[in-house]
């Protein structure tokens, strides 16, 4: 049996490296305990003898498995449900109905929520349709693209399954309506509920992404946190290149663009919208 790996600075540059490289996200010096908890467990189970063995071996695994292994154990999911409780009144109040009154009788208001971790917002997003376009009409009228990077979120959000401490966000007549109660603390959203959305596992550092058409609606809230200016910037590019234009874009509450932003147009806190002409 190997003793658990040492974690040196030298490890954790290596580290930051390669995550940065792969998946955007910046591990400053402040998040070493973080790395090293996180790993260091995972790398002694596998039977590496140090950290630097374990780099190597991700690095030359061309199936793909370890690196993604990587960025379930790297990536923060923490969410909850009507987290930032004014995009979602936004969402209904303002900008469902503006594009409901805008697209082609058989378009669809296409919304992507990018970094969906757990599945709360595409799963509250997915209530709002409903609310405001009825049972048997919202999938004619809206789609729904929930993506993250983490394997490990993306099966948990599939699954649906969240603690009473959760779900008691939402409004009670919304809780009796989407889910179904396992037991006290267990409830599970309704089938209907997870036909709306679509889960797939994406990198936000690809340079394009596979979509064939455009948004109406992107979600990318407490996301760009983890990543450093310029990796920012480039993330804000490409979402304007998969954004209609006049479609908006809601970020987290302590993120933000400057009010001279040459593609998107302030609107209110986190909240903005493509300008035309771009």
């Amino acid at each position: 049996m190997v003793d658990a790996p040492l974690f040196t600075e030298s490890d954790l540059f290596e580290i930051s490296r390669l995550v940065k490289k792969q998946f955007g996200i910046a591990l400053g010096p402040q998040k070493r305990f973080l790395v090293k908890t996180r790993l260091q467990k995972y790398i002694y189970s596998l039977g590496f003898k140090s950290f630097k063995d374990y780099l190597q071996y991700v690095e030359n695994d061309k199936t793909g498995r370890e690196l993604a292994a990587l960025a379930d154990r790297i990536s923060t999911n923490h969410t909850y449900f009507n987290r930032e409780s004014a995009h979602f009144d936004f969402l209904w109040q303002t900008v469902i109905p503006y594009w409901a009154a805008r697209k082609s009788a058989s378009e669809k208001i296409r919304i992507w929520s990018a970094g969906c971790s757990s599945g709360e917002e595409a799963y509250q997003i997915a209530m709002i349709l409903n609310e405001y376009f009825g049972l048997n009409k919202v999938t004619d009228q809206a789609a729904i693209l929930a993506t993250d990077i983490s394997r490990r979120a993306l099966k948990k959000a599939e699954l649906g399954q969240f603690s009473k401490n959760n779900v008691i966000h939402l409004k009670k007549e919304w809780v009796q309506k989407y889910f179904m109660q396992v037991n006290e603390q267990v409830f599970v959203v309704k089938p209907f509920l997870k036909s709306l959305i679509l889960f797939r596992r994406l990198n936000l550092v690809r340079e394009r992404f596979p979509f064939k058409r455009k948004f109406h609606v992107i979600f990318c809230r407490n996301v760009m946190i983890y990543f450093d200016e310029p990796m920012r910037e480039k993330l804000i590019f490409r979402f304007r290149r998969y954004l209609q234009p006049g479609g908006f874009l809601f970020l987290g509450h302590s993120e933000s663009l400057s009010h001279r932003d040459p593609y998107f147009k302030y609107v209110q806190p986190s909240v903005y919208v493509r300008r035309e002409q771009t």
